[in-house]
């Protein structure tokens, strides 16, 4: 699955379902048509291709769907499941063929490409005014290239500390909130109050966190964003890696713990943030640096006893403090689509306020309505939905979007690299020359 501010790592996984969802994505997307006009009665049918997967996510989005067609007998609309797997070759494959779905599920992130490709329709001149003012500007920038809005950024989520509750408070550490958060230099000392060997054999039963890394890049770039961090700059009108302190300053403090410190350990590395629960609910991570909404997965699997809470993750300080990156979940419009504006007019009554926390609760995520996120169903301390809820004005746009070329520099060079130092098999002088010296061929090439 893609890498976004979505927790798909909590998707189901299995190998069958890995092999079987593309198929049926790709079998729907092929029988999709663009803004059909239905029967002889005139009736427009516009296919929605809908991403969501949970349960609860599903039924709000198919209730919804079903009160737009109750309202709206002129322009009908079809939901069209979809899975997170391999969607981007899928949707390009849809394109391609002249079958993609007149209304797009998508996240930010893999927008560039599709819109530079003229296969997104620009929804500057389709939306309501009321819609626009709603969410806040930082969020229209994830979906805006070269002045054109190519998706409704409507889900986002920042990524947060799930932590023991009975762990810290035996530490007898400070408590974090947004208010009062900790620095990444009181985070580091945190995890060493945190990190216990409690039988005295000389291994360590309880490690201060776990960094679970099988897919580095995105948290390795968006938590940079905390201590100023960029990566990507524009010089003489084109896109450049460069990876310096400002950069390198969370990603140098993991590595510390894991091979300095030992206060993080090796093993999670590779894990998933779903693998690394049954190590967290058993006592051996007191802190997990997660998605917002893996909070789900928490609160079904922890054990009746197991208090566990919701925390900011670090501030970088000064004007940067809790800031972070991220690539929200968008809808966007075909193109092909024959009928453009009524598929805007079906988003804008998706992402209204009201139906806009539907969808975020469905989601464990959080809404990009100002509006929404005052609803008193996010902003109550249950399950920690308002610590999510006041970290929200602290997203911003993540460095790596409306880059051409991130994706392949990502899995080609980002990753390995990443990993390789994270695991302290190369120096940071190793992974500075390789995410840049390699990151800028492919982005030269993107560019010429």
């Amino acid at each position: 699955m893609r890498a976004t501010s979505r927790a798909r790592a909590t998707a189901p996984t299995t190998a069958a379902l890995r092999l079987t969802l593309p198929l049926l994505l790709l079998a729907g997307l092929a029988g999709c048509g663009l803004g059909d006009d239905g029967g002889d009665d005139g009736t427009v049918t516009l296919d929605y291709l809908s991403l969501a997967w949970q349960a609860e996510s599903v039924d709000a989005n198919k209730a919804l769907v079903d009160q737009w067609n109750e309202a709206n007998p002129d322009v009908q609309v079809r939901y069209v499941q979809g899975s997170w797997d391999n969607v981007h070759d899928q949707l390009l494959t849809s394109f391609m063929g002249g079958e993609a779905p007149d209304i797009i599920h998508n996240d930010a992130s893999d927008l560039t490409d599709f819109a530079n490709g003229g296969y997104l329709a620009d929804l500057s001149d389709l939306l309501p005014d009321d819609l626009r003012a709603d969410i806040p500007e930082q969020a229209w920038e994830t979906t805006t290239y070269e002045g054109g809005v190519y998706g409704v950024p409507f889900l986002q989520e920042p990524r947060v500390l799930v932590a023991n509750t009975e762990l810290i408070e035996e530490s007898g550490v400070r408590v974090p909130t947004t208010e009062d958060p900790w620095t990444w230099e009181e985070f580091e000392e945190v995890t060493r109050e945190l990190t216990r060997d409690t039988d005295g054999d000389g291994e360590t039963d309880t490690y201060g966190v776990a960094w679970s890394m099988s897919e580095p890049v995105s948290q390795s770039v968006n938590l940079s964003v905390s201590t100023g961090g960029q990566l990507f700059y524009r010089e003489d009108g084109e896109n450049v890696i460069r990876y310096g302190e400002a950069e390198s300053a969370v990603a140098e403090l993991i590595h510390r713990q894991v091979n300095e410190d030992g206060t993080a350990p090796r093993s999670s590395l590779g894990m998933s943030g779903s693998d690394t629960l049954p190590g967290f609910f058993d006592g051996r991570y007191a802190m997990l640096p997660l998605n917002f909404s893996f909070r789900q997965q928490v609160s079904q699997q922890a054990p009746d006893d197991f208090g566990w809470s919701v925390l900011p993750l670090p501030s970088g300080g000064g004007e940067h403090g809790l800031t972070q990156g991220t690539a929200p979940q968008t809808l966007s419009v075909a193109e092909d689509s024959d009928h453009q504006q009524a598929a805007a007019d079906f988003i804008a009554f998706l992402t209204r306020p009201d139906h806009s926390v539907e969808l975020a609760r469905g989601d464990w995520m959080l809404p990009t309505s100002r509006t929404a996120l005052t609803d008193p169903a996010l902003t109550t301390d249950e399950l920690g939905w308002n610590t999510g809820v006041e970290l929200a004005r602290h997203l911003r746009p993540s460095p790596v979007l409306g880059v051409r070329g991130y994706p392949e520099w990502k899995d080609k060079i980002a990753t390995p690299a990443f990993q390789e130092y994270y695991n302290g098999a190369v120096d940071l002088e190793d992974l500075r020359e390789e995410l840049t010296e390699d990151g800028n061929r492919i982005l030269d090439r993107y560019q010429r």
